[in-house]
C-alpha cells in the first residue's frame, strides 16, 4: 500500500516587530522637523575649511534665488508677452527660462556638495532675491523686456561677488561653476534680450 503523506500546514506570517498591521494605507510622517537646518553644512570631505564652505553656500543661495526668481519672470513673460514680435519672443522667453532651470539645478547642486542646504522653495527665494518684483499684471512688450535686463543685472552682480568670494577662499568648484555656466550664460542671454529694445528702422524712411 503507497505510504501517503500528511499536507504540511501553511505557516502563517509573522506580524512586524513593531507590532503594526500590515496596511496598504499610506502613512504620513511628522512635519516641521529639520534633520538639517537651513543655515547649517554637513562633515563633506571635500578639502575645504568650513568657513569657506560656509561662505560659499551663503553666496550660491543668494545666486540660486536670483536665477530662480528670474526663471519664473522669463515664464511669466513667455505667456504674457503679446504684440507683432509674439511668436519669437514668446520662443526666446521660454529657451531662456529653460537655461535659466538648468543654472538653478547645477548651482543647487553645488550648494549640496558643499554640505549645505539650496534654497528649494520660491517663497524662500522671494526673500532672499535681490530682483525687483513686478506688478502680478501685465506690461507691455518694452517693459517687459527692461524688466527682464534689469533682474539679469541685479543676478550678474551677486555673481561678480560670489567669483571674487570663491577665489579667494580657493573653491574652485564654485568659481568655476559661476564663472563658466552662470555668468557666461546671463551676458549671453543679456545680448538677445537688449537686442529687442534697439531703436533701428527696417528700412529707410526716405
Amino acid at each position: 500500500m503507497p505510504v501517503t503523506s500528511k499536507p504540511r500546514p501553511r505557516e502563517r506570517r509573522r506580524p512586524p516587530h513593531n507590532g503594526d498591521v500590515l496596511s496598504p494605507e499610506p502613512k504620513y510622517a511628522k512635519l516641521g522637523e529639520e534633520v538639517q537646518r537651513f543655515d547649517s553644512l554637513r562633515a563633506l570631505p571635500i578639502g575645504l575649511s568650513e568657513q569657506a564652505r560656509s561662505q560659499s553656500c551663503e553666496a550660491l543661495n543668494r545666486v540660486l534665488a536670483d536665477s530662480t526668481v528670474l526663471y519664473h519672470l522669463y515664464k511669466k513673460h513667455h505667456w504674457l508677452v503679446a504684440g507683432p514680435t509674439f511668436y519669437q519672443l514668446h520662443l526666446l522667453f521660454d529657451k531662456h527660462a529653460d537655461e535659466q532651470l538648468e543654472i538653478v539645478d547645477l548651482v543647487a547642486e553645488r550648494v549640496q556638495s558643499l554640505g549645505g542646504i539650496a534654497v528649494g522653495d520660491p517663497r524662500h527665494a522671494a526673500e532672499l532675491t535681490s530682483i525687483e518684483r513686478p506688478p502680478d499684471g501685465a506690461e507691455d512688450v518694452p517693459a517687459m523686456i527692461t524688466r527682464l535686463l534689469k533682474a539679469h543685472e541685479a543676478l550678474i552682480r551677486g555673481v561678480r561677488v560670489a567669483i571674487e568670494l570663491t577665489e579667494q577662499n580657493k573653491d574652485w568648484g564654485s568659481n568655476d561653476l559661476l564663472m563658466s555656466d552662470v555668468l557666461r550664460r546671463n551676458e549671453l542671454q543679456v545680448w538677445f534680450v537688449a537686442e529687442h529694445i534697439v531703436d533701428i528702422p527696417l528700412v529707410d524712411e526716405e
